[in-house]
């Protein structure tokens, strides 16, 4: 246990989640990946369990905790082996859920962040757009104000959740002209008239509903604006902190069980006489990876550790995902490497990890982009701020 980070209480809750897991997750894992249906009785199992609510407030319904156990809560899903799952999880907890609780008002948290917590709702973010990713300012989707209502038009893309979810949280520009200054952040429930949704067939994280979401003329009432009109720009940017160091976590964890079970592989497998892990190609390369796991997964720790304590950490949290789920990659395939033809195998755990984390470098800002903003901060001192 590291004791910097995690204390007794933090084994304790990591323990009780890996027995929920291995009881009620793991049985349907295949099922979920064939379908690519996760079905609703599990959401609702977690949020009984209180997973839903480990950051957010009392008042709605959540625990209050500290952000490490977010980060058990991630990790310990990524060792499941099911990207698509985990990310659904996640993508609602903490990508959906931040957005209510940072810019919802009261009303809006009632009706919407209450029901997240206790599982009975669903919620996906949209931001992405089929001619705009990474570049988000160049959003095209609009909301014109109409008295007392906002009309909505336009379309997102590789939306997690973006099937099955209850409600979405939706980025659109309410003045175009004004560039990132015109954005705006809205919420609407799923049966919204105008609102439709198509499923995406995927690579890897089969288990997760991804879509593109189409809006046409959504009438949304205007007190399903959240925040300030033309804040959505800080809001996303300042959120996107706690989304890339997500993605470094899973990068880490899934890296370590990767290494796991190729060690414990290793150990029964035999050639010329030896099991494998005697021999001093392999026994070098495995050295290698956990030392570039373990550098990864301390340093994903400390920039947590930051953003508990309240530190704007968007550098720190951009290194993260760059570098993390680079490695991530890296020691999947050499881990699958290790074991031969078994590797390439649907029976064996590593083919699915494989596709899984290639999402890594591409989902929450590519590793291109990522580049970019870290080289405005370090080379032209670009100083990013929190939204106020």
């Amino acid at each position: 246990m590291n004791t910097m980070y995690f204390t007794e209480e933090h084994q304790l809750f990591r323990q009780s989640l890996q027995d929920f897991l291995k009881k009620e997750v793991v049985p349907h894992i295949d099922k979920w990946e064939k379908t690519g249906t996760i079905e609703r009785f599990i959401w609702k199992k977690f949020g009984d369990m209180g997973f839903f609510g480990l950051n957010y407030p009392e008042q709605y319904g959540g625990l209050n905790l500290d952000l490490f156990y977010t980060v058990i809560f991630l990790e310990e899903l990524q060792k499941i082996n099911s990207g698509g799952f985990a990310a659904a999880m996640w993508a609602h907890a903490y990508l959906a859920m931040t957005h209510v609780n940072k810019e919802g008002n009261h009303e809006i948290k009632e009706k919407y962040l209450t029901p997240s917590i206790t599982g009975d709702k669903i919620g996906c973010l949209c931001i992405t757009e089929p001619f705009g990713g990474s570049d988000v300012a160049g959003m095209r989707t609009t909301a014109e104000k109409k008295g007392d209502t906002y009309v909505l038009n336009g379309s997102k893309t590789f939306i997690t959740n973006g099937i099955y979810s209850d409600y979405l949280v939706v980025a659109a520009k309410t003045n175009p002209d004004a560039g990132h200054h015109g954005m705006s952040i809205f919420i609407l429930d799923r049966d919204t008239k105008g609102v439709s949704a198509t499923k995406l067939d995927k690579l890897g994280w089969r288990a997760s509903d991804t879509g593109e979401i189409a809006f046409d003329n959504v009438v949304v009432p205007a007190n399903q604006l959240m925040g300030e009109e033309g804040k959505g720009f800080p809001y996303i940017m300042q959120h996107f902190a706690l989304e890339r160091l997500i993605m470094g976590i899973n990068a880490h964890a899934r890296a370590e069980f990767a290494l796991e079970y190729a060690l414990q592989y290793m150990s029964e497998r035999t050639a010329f006489g030896k099991t494998i892990d005697k021999f001093q190609a392999l026994r070098h390369k495995v050295a290698d990876f956990y030392t570039e796991m373990e550098i990864c997964k301390e340093f994903n720790y400390s920039v947590a550790y930051r953003l508990n304590k309240g530190e704007y950490v968007v550098k720190e949290a951009t290194m993260s995902k760059l570098q993390s789920t680079k490695m991530a990659d890296e020691v999947i395939y050499g881990c699958l490497q290790f074991l031969g033809g078994y590797g390439y195998m649907e029976d064996y755990p590593l083919a699915r990890l494989l596709r899984d984390s290639r999402l890594g470098p591409i989902g929450g800002g590519t590793s291109e982009i990522l580049r970019e903003i870290i080289a405005k901060m370090v080379i032209d001192k670009k100083d990013y701020k929190p939204a106020t």
